[in-house]
């Protein structure tokens, strides 16, 4: 039984919530991308975000303190890279095509513990591991013809979000959410920051990649339409990233974690009332058989912390 206390229904519906809210403005950022690009769209919504999250810890009295600075910067570089690459892939791709490959990741991240910590796993975990690279291919449909890099970058994007979580697990557990927050915040920013000055200083980048434009569009002037999706977009992250933060503190992660999942139904939902987005029976299976091969190690995951 996945409910097995209240405290477990009240996290797995948080954390749905909180996905329908992230499945809902991620669809935004294409109107964000349509009036500059995503360095800038970072830099803005950092600032924007991290005064905020300082407002609280100044009301609240409290103080962004880390234990271990090293390893929650590489956790917060980690993960906002992977969310970078990911509203670059939702630019030119159905956003739960994207969103089905970013959370793949829970089939990255048992591999890289087989590989790095030497974690062992059994036959039905081998076979989601398997099953869910089938289904990454039937998302992605990658032609081997014209197989470009666009094609991996759902991919980077799962295989850096595993990662990051892997860091988060192993060396970050102890450490404050909110500071944790705060540094994934602050990372996006530094990120946004580099690639804005990199345009600057070298004007002859931008315009380079005519497919993705949203990559290679330095500091424009923002538009009112800019600066209120990327205010949209940064006040819907927060609440969203905060209810899963809440969900997390109330409920055993092991057995709400399957829920995130809802995030790519949300997702598709939004993408085809706002864009019009269907996805073929193809991209579906593999959809569902991703989601599946998740939910699998999840719940293994969880059957060997009790044993």
């Amino acid at each position: 039984m996945i409910f097995k206390s209240s405290a477990t229904l009240r996290g797995g519906l948080m954390l749905i919530g909180s996905m329908s809210v992230i499945g809902l403005v991620d669809n935004f950022i294409r109107f964000i991308a349509d009036e500059g690009g995503v360095w800038q769209f970072y830099l803005m919504r950092a600032l924007f975000t991290c005064l905020l999250i300082s407002g609280y810890f100044v009301y609240r009295r409290r103080q962004l303190r880390t234990s271990h600075f090293w390893w929650v910067t590489l956790r917060s570089t980690l993960t906002a890279a992977a969310i970078l690459v990911y509203f670059i892939a939702i630019s030119f791709l159905p956003i739960a095509i994207a969103g089905a490959i970013l959370f793949a990741s829970p089939i990255f991240l048992l591999i890289f513990s087989v590989l790095i910590f030497g974690t062992r796993i059994g036959g039905w975990r081998i076979l989601a591991v398997i099953s869910g690279f089938v289904g990454i291919t039937l998302v992605l449909k990658p032609d081997l013809q014209d197989l470009s890099i666009l094609t991996l970058v759902p991919a980077l994007a799962g295989i850096m979000y595993a990662l990051g979580q892997l860091v988060t697990r192993y060396k970050c557990a102890n450490e404050d959410t909110l500071v944790l927050l705060f540094g994934f915040f602050l990372a996006t920013g530094v990120l946004g920051l580099l690639g804005v000055v990199l345009l600057s200083v070298f004007p002859s980048l931008q315009g380079m990649s005519t497919e993705v434009p949203f990559v290679s569009t330095g500091w424009v002037t923002p538009s009112g339409k800019f600066l209120f999706w990327t205010m949209i977009q940064g006040i819907g992250s927060l609440i969203a990233v905060s209810g899963l933060i809440r969900a997390y503190q109330i409920a055993e992660p092991t057995y709400i974690a399957v829920f995130e999942y809802s995030f790519i139904v949300f997702a598709g939902f939004w993408g085809w009332i706002i864009w019009n987005e269907v996805l073929d029976t193809i991209a579906v299976t593999g959809i569902i058989i991703i989601i599946t091969a998740g939910v699998i190690i999840t719940v293994r995951a969880a059957k060997s912390e009790e044993a």
